[in-house]
C-alpha cells in the first residue's frame, strides 16, 4: 500500500503503549476481538465500554459479510492509571431480539433538564437473515457498587427505522439542547431536540424529513477521494468551542483520526485540520481482522490539559493515546 506523505507540522497524538494494546484480543473468555471501545471517567476510575465479539466466529469464503456467526456484546473494563485495564463484566448481550449484535459503543455525559445522566450509544445489528438495515441504539447507564448496568426500560432504536445509520454521539449544545450526531454514509449528519424525551419520541415524520433534507443536516464529509466518514468519541468542551474526535476512510482504505471544532450554540462546524493526528502506523494497527484501523471512540479531558483518547485497532484490540487540548485547539483556530 503507498500511503500519503505526512503533512509536516501537524498536531500528532501521541500513543500510550506502543508495545501492546490497552486491551488485547482474547483477553476475555469465551471473547476473540475486542475493540472499538468507548470510555469515561467515573469515581476516580477509567471505565471503558469495548465491543467483544463472541468466538466461534470464522471468514466467510463466498459473498455477503466478511464473517459468519459474527456476534458482539459490550464488556466493560476498569482502570486507574487509563492504561493497565481489568475485565469487570458483559453489559449488554446481544441476542435473538431486536438487538442481535452490540456494536461500537459510546458513553456520553449529558444534562436533560436538571439532571445529569449517563448514555451509552451504539450500533445496533439486527437478525442477519431479518433483511433489515443497522440502527442507532441508545441506554440510559446507572452506577451503584463500582460498576454500571443498563437501565432496562430506557433502551430505544433511534434514527430513520428504513437506512443504515450508525456512529452516533450525543451531546448539549449551550443553552441545553440534545444534539445527535450520526453517520448515514457516507457523510456526517446533526439533529437537534428540545430534551432526551424529543429524540426518544421522534418518528417517522420527523426522520422523513429530515433524510429529505439531508444535504442541509449534513455537517461533516469525506476529504476529496475518502470513502466515508463517522463520529468517534463524544464531543470535548474547551474554551474556543467542542472538539469533535472522528474517523476517515481514506483513498488508500485507512481510518484515520481526524478532528474538528464546533460551535457550542448550533452543533455546526467552525474549523477542521486537513490532516489526521493519528493513522495506523503498528503492527497492530495495521494488521488484523480489517487491517489499517484506527477508529476513535473514547475522548476523556484530564486535569493536566490533555485529552485521553481510547480507539480501536484492527478490528482486534485497543490503544489509547493522548493529546494536548491547547494544541489541538491552536491549530483549528489556525485553520478556521
Amino acid at each position: 500500500m503507498v500511503r500519503p506523505p505526512r503533512k509536516t507540522g501537524a498536531v500528532i497524538a501521541r500513543r500510550l503503549n506502543r508495545d501492546a494494546p490497552i486491551v488485547e484480543a482474547g483477553s476475555v473468555a469465551g471473547y476473540g476481538p475486542i475493540f472499538n471501545a468507548g470510555a469515561i471517567f467515573h469515581d476516580g476510575r477509567f471505565h471503558l465500554f469495548a465491543r467483544g465479539v463472541r468466538e466461534g466466529h470464522r471468514r466467510n469464503e463466498g459473498a455477503g459479510a466478511r464473517f459468519l456467526d459474527y456476534v458482539s456484546d459490550v464488556l466493560v473494563f476498569t482502570s486507574v492509571d487509563g492504561l493497565d485495564y481489568e475485565f469487570q463484566q458483559v453489559l449488554a448481550r446481544g441476542s435473538g431480539g431486536d438487538v442481535h449484535s452490540y456494536e461500537d459503543p459510546r458513553v456520553q455525559r449529558i444534562r436533560n433538564g436538571a439532571a445529569e445522566q449517563v448514555m451509552m450509544t451504539y450500533t445496533s445489528l439486527p437478525d442477519p437473515d431479518s433483511g433489515r438495515p443497522w440502527r442507532v441504539g441508545i441506554h440510559r447507564l446507572v452506577y451503584a457498587e463500582g460498576r454500571f448496568a443498563l437501565n432496562r426500560s430506557s433502551g430505544r432504536l433511534i434514527g430513520p427505522a428504513g437506512l443504515p445509520d450508525k456512529d452516533a454521539v450525543v451531546f448539549n449544545l449551550s443553552d441545553g439542547r440534545l444534539a445527535l450526531i450520526h453517520r448515514i454514509h457516507p457523510t456526517m449528519q446533526l439533529a437537534l431536540f428540545d430534551s432526551l424525551e424529543d429524540l426518544y419520541g421522534a418518528g417517522a415524520d420527523y426522520w422523513d424529513a429530515h433524510v429529505r433534507e439531508i444535504d442541509r443536516h449534513t455537517i461533516i464529509s469525506p476529504a476529496p477521494g475518502a470513502l466515508g466518514v463517522g463520529a468517534g468519541a463524544p464531543p470535548v468542551a474547551t474554551e474556543a468551542g467542542l472538539l469533535l474526535f472522528y474517523h476517515e476512510r481514506n483513498a488508500s482504505s485507512e481510518y484515520t483520526l481526524k478532528v474538528a471544532l464546533l460551535d457550542e450554540a448550533t452543533g455546526r462546524v467552525t474549523a477542521q485540520l486537513g490532516e489526521p493526528i493519528l493513522r495506523p502506523e503498528l503492527p497492530w494497527e495495521r494488521f488484523g481482522d480489517v487491517d489499517d484501523v484506527v477508529f476513535v471512540q473514547g475522548a476523556v479531558p484530564r486535569p493536566d490539559g490533555t485529552i485521553y483518547l481510547t480507539y480501536g485497532a484492527g478490528d482486534r484490540c485497543v490503544g489509547a493515546a493522548s493529546v494536548a487540548a491547547a494544541e489541538i485547539v491552536a491549530a483549528l483556530r489556525s485553520a478556521a
